[in-house]
């Protein structure tokens, strides 16, 4: 088990959520696919939720906030911060966009939402109570965040003018892809890369894989919980991966790391 109860480093990808138009049927297709449970809606905070693994918070999810009907439904990425103002200064001269003012979510922390020179948007999370993702790197929890865009090079200026990311190239010209390690981290932390040649007009914007124990069986659970499969399973340099929709057409990745990972 891999659990982590403090805050994470700044600049780490540090928690995920989502929108959903119906919560219950959201609720239910994750509980099919990666076995979650649920902590109670809470009506204070719009009806948000975390979603459980064996007790530990891995997700959020919420009914659609009023007035935002017509938003996109994607899995949103957090980056850990120490000091969001601090780090939204330095978002905004390197050319961030804020989508949504800073603000206190009670005792948990304090949030906000920008997106980056090339159009993909993050959320930043400073820990207060909630500290972010308390399990990764186990079956229902998240293995892995990165944000793919049409001008990495753009990208990886932006978040190393931003919270210091160093990088390691493992893609190539066809495929630009490099690993990013936070300041004072001991391993990569995500990755930023170019979409495959194959992508067609792909939009901009950080993504999320979930591991899993079977990615084949897995995809089958998503197919009879409603969802869809959009690239079927398929073996890569570091485990096996499939590229899923959920019910309000979510995209996420589901992945079984290689056993040397």
């Amino acid at each position: 088990m891999t659990t982590h109860t403090n805050s994470w480093p700044a600049g780490t990808p540090c928690w995920v959520d989502l929108m959903a138009s119906d919560l219950e049927r959201t609720q239910t297709f994750y509980r099919d696919v990666l076995g979650w449970t649920y902590s109670e809606s809470q009506p204070e905070y719009g009806g948000y939720c975390n979603a459980l693994v064996d007790g530990d918070v891995v997700a959020g999810l919420s009914p659609t906030m009023e007035g935002m009907e017509d938003a996109p439904h994607v899995w949103s990425v957090y980056l850990a911060t120490d000091d969001i103002a601090a780090h939204a200064a330095k978002a905004g001269h390197a050319g961030a966009t804020q989508l949504l003012e800073t603000m206190e979510v009670g005792p948990f922390g304090s949030m906000g939402m920008w997106a980056d020179p090339t159009g993909a948007a993050f959320g930043m999370w400073q820990a207060n109570e909630h500290t972010g993702f308390t399990r990764v790197e186990e079956p229902g929890a998240v293995a892995w965040c990165d944000v793919m865009t049409a001008d990495p090079a753009a990208a990886r200026e932006f978040y190393a003018a931003v919270f210091g990311y160093e990088y390691q190239d493992i893609g190539d010209d066809s495929m630009p892809y490099a690993l990013f390690t936070v300041p004072g981290g001991d391993r990569p932390a995500g990755g930023i890369g170019g979409p495959a040649p194959d992508a067609g007009d792909a939009q901009p914007g950080w993504s999320v894989a979930f591991q899993v124990e079977d990615v084949d069986a897995a995809a089958e659970r998503v197919r009879r919980s409603g969802g869809s499969i959009s690239s079927e399973p398929s073996d890569f340099e570091y485990g096996r991966m499939t590229v899923a929709a959920g019910p309000d057409g979510e995209v996420f990745v589901l992945m079984t790391p290689a056993e040397t990972m």
